[in-house]
């Protein structure tokens, strides 16, 4: 089931809300209701606070979602697609597809997000100044003015993911003009500080503080397993760097008739021989593709009556790739069409397969070699 609800689409991007959204966005509401408008706004009405409360929490993910659209607006000004927004239980985050084309990028698109924050709290530091007065008002604006300026200083810790960690990659990117290096420095400074955040979470908790505590801890937490997982991506990229699918792909594929039935293949070729796919076979032509998912889409009991034809893929609707691509952006294809194998065609020729198995064996290989 997917976690994330479709809100809306800007500039051809996906804006979406996760389901830990409204969480966040609940206890906001609590937290604002239940302690800084009265504390800030007393005498206020029990009505007037929670609608007070909740506007302000509109706003702020308002300008959360401003951030993200800062950074996406200069991706795509970048020629860097971005394949959605979204808000969750950390704020939000624009889902970039590439890395950006030079150091430069990287700096501009990261800068975009904090700049935002940062003109919107003074956007709303010139409303309070006018509004100070006015009980409704004076709270909202003013915890506006502050959260966003928060934002803005939050983001710009120099930590991989956060912004200051990208601008920390961009800087160790155009000073020595290796993105792998720049991203390992950044990365281990994004561990460093999440380690940070872990440490005074503990800390606070031991002080009492339960609730900062777990929050902080839950935060480094989340830094901790996102640059691990940028570094494991990095080292993923470099490692697959000039290597072409020629040189992992399969070469020789198991193929069946089309006319076979459904009992046939899984007793003669799937249960016996331990093969996951086929390409099928029509007048001694490839026709398609079939694999396990489409068997088990088929009920048991229609297996003796279905042939293989009739439940393969088509070859011209398969998702395919080319001999000499890269083989990492033949694995960014497999992961954007949620494909374990995909054929290899050159001309209108199946020259091989290349799967995912294919791909983990050579990074292993690799690794052994010690390459």
């Amino acid at each position: 089931m997917d976690s994330s609800l479709k809100i809306g689409e800007l500039w051809g991007i996906p804006l979406t809300v996760h389901l830990t959204w409204f969480l966040v966005f609940g206890l906001l509401i609590w937290s604002l209701a239940g302690g800084f408008f009265p504390q800030e706004s007393p005498g206020l009405s029990v009505g007037v606070v929670i609608a007070m409360s909740v506007v302000t929490s509109v706003l702020f993910f308002g300008s959360v979602l401003l951030h993200e659209l800062g950074h996406a607006w200069v991706a795509l000004r970048n020629q860097v697609p971005v394949k959605e927004i979204t808000l969750f239980i950390f704020g939000g985050i624009a889902h970039i597809e590439d890395d950006p084309p030079s150091a430069g990028a990287e700096f501009y698109i990261t800068s975009a997000g904090p700049a935002v924050s940062l003109i919107l709290a003074g956007v709303f530091g010139l409303v309070w100044l006018l509004d100070r007065t006015v009980p409704y008002l004076d709270a909202p604006t003013s915890w506006l003015m502050r959260v966003n300026f928060l934002l803005a200083a939050f983001n710009l810790i120099p930590g991989y993911p956060l912004d200051g960690g990208r601008l920390l990659r961009a800087l160790v990117w155009k000073l020595t003009g290796d993105k792998y290096k720049a991203t390992k420095v950044a990365t281990a400074s994004g561990q460093l500080v999440a380690f940070g955040f872990i440490g005074f979470g503990v800390l606070s908790l031991f002080q009492g503080n339960y609730f900062d505590g777990l929050w902080l801890a839950f935060i480094g937490w989340f830094l901790q397993n996102a640059a691990s997982a940028s570094q494991a991506q990095s080292t993923l990229q470099h490692s697959l760097k000039n290597v072409s699918v020629h040189q992992v792909m399969q070469r020789s594929f198991p193929h069946v008739p089309g006319l076979l039935s459904i009992r046939q293949l899984v007793d003669e070729h799937v249960l016996d021989g331990g093969q996951r796919y086929f390409f099928v076979d029509e007048d001694r032509r490839l026709q398609g593709l079939v694999t396990l998912q489409n068997i088990s889409s088929v009920p048991q009991r229609k297996w003796p009556f279905v042939t293989v034809s009739q439940v393969m893929v088509p070859l011209g609707k398969l998702v395919s790739v080319t001999p000499s691509l890269e083989l990492m952006t033949a694995l960014q294809t497999m992961d954007e069409a949620n494909v374990a194998r995909v054929p290899v065609i050159e001309g209108h020729e199946v020259v091989g397969i290349l799967s995912r198995e294919d791909i983990l064996h050579y990074i292993r290989t690799r690794a052994e070699l010690g390459l």
